[in-house]
C-alpha cells in the first residue's frame, strides 16, 4: 500500500482525547492531526518522538493531516488502524497470504454473528467459505515481541466467539493480526492488559478458529504486508 502522498515528517507534541496529536513538522508547522487509533498507543505517544503525517485535500474533513507513522526504538510503526484491512485487501489480490489462497472472491463487510460484519468473506464453489477477521498490533513491550491489544478489546473478543461459532457450522474461520512494525519476531496474546481476550484467542484456537500473524515492512513511502511470524500462548 502506498501512501497517496509524500509523508510530512515532524515531532509529536501530545496525543490526545484519543483521536488527535499535536505535532511540529521539520519545517517548525505546528498543526493538530487526525489520530486514527482507539487504543492506548503504549510506547508510541511521547512527546519529541519522530512522527510522519499525510495531508488530504478534501475540503469535507475537519483536520487535513492524518498521523501515519511514529519512529520508536529505532524502527518505523504504523498507527493508522483502518491500514490493515486496507493492506490485507491488497495481499489477498496478489496471493501474497499464501495460507489464504485459492478463494475465487473476497467479499468486504459482510454481515455475520450479532449485528457484526466480517471484515473479509473468502468464497470459492468447491470449498467451505472462510471468515476472515483483521486486527491491527503495534504493541511492543520487551524484545522482539508483538502483543495485542494494547487495552481492553472487548469488541474483538466478541468477534472471536463469532469465528468460533462459525466454525462449529462447518465453515472455515481466521483470525489474522497485521504487526504495523519491523522490529518484531513473534507474537502473543497480551495476557496482562486483557486477560479475557488472552484466554478467548486459545478457546477459539482449540475450537479450529486459525490464527495468522504477519509483520510488515514499512517505510515512509510504503506499507506492505511481508512475513508470517509465529504465534504463542
Amino acid at each position: 500500500m502506498d501512501f497517496p502522498s509524500p509523508l510530512a515528517g515532524g515531532r509529536l507534541v501530545q496525543r490526545y482525547k484519543r483521536f488527535f496529536a499535536d505535532i511540529v513538522l521539520d519545517d517548525g508547522t505546528e498543526l493538530t492531526a487526525h489520530c486514527p487509533n482507539p487504543g492506548a498507543m503504549l510506547g508510541l505517544n511521547g512527546p519529541g518522538l519522530p512522527c510522519w503525517v499525510s495531508r488530504s485535500d478534501d475540503p469535507k474533513r475537519k483536520l487535513a493531516f492524518t498521523l501515519e507513522l511514529v519512529e520508536a526504538d529505532g524502527g518505523l510503526v504504523g498507527i493508522n488502524t483502518m491500514h490493515p484491512n486496507r493492506l490485507v485487501a491488497e495481499a489477498l489480490a496478489q496471493g501474497a497470504i499464501p495460507e489464504l489462497t485459492g478463494y475465487a472472491t473476497h467479499r468486504r463487510e459482510v454481515r455475520y454473528g450479532a449485528n457484526s460484519r466480517v471484515d473479509f468473506l473468502l468464497e470459492h464453489p468447491d470449498r467451505p467459505p472462510a471468515w476472515l477477521e483483521v486486527k491491527n498490533c503495534h504493541l511492543r513491550r520487551s524484545g522482539t515481541l508483538a502483543e495485542f491489544p494494547d487495552c481492553v478489546a472487548a469488541r474483538s473478543l466478541k468477534h472471536l466467539k463469532e469465528l468460533t461459532v462459525m466454525v462449529e457450522g462447518g465453515h472455515r474461520a481466521v483470525a489474522l493480526f497485521v504487526v504495523q512494525r519491523t522490529d518484531c519476531e513473534a507474537f502473543a496474546a497480551c495476557h496482562e492488559l486483557d486477560p479475557a481476550f488472552a484466554r478467548g484467542l486459545g478457546e477459539a484456537a482449540d475450537a479450529g478458529v486459525e490464527v495468522l500473524v504477519y509483520a510488515c515492512e514499512i517505510t515512509t513511502r510504503q506499507v506492505r504486508i511481508a512475513r508470517r511470524i509465529p504465534w504463542s500462548r
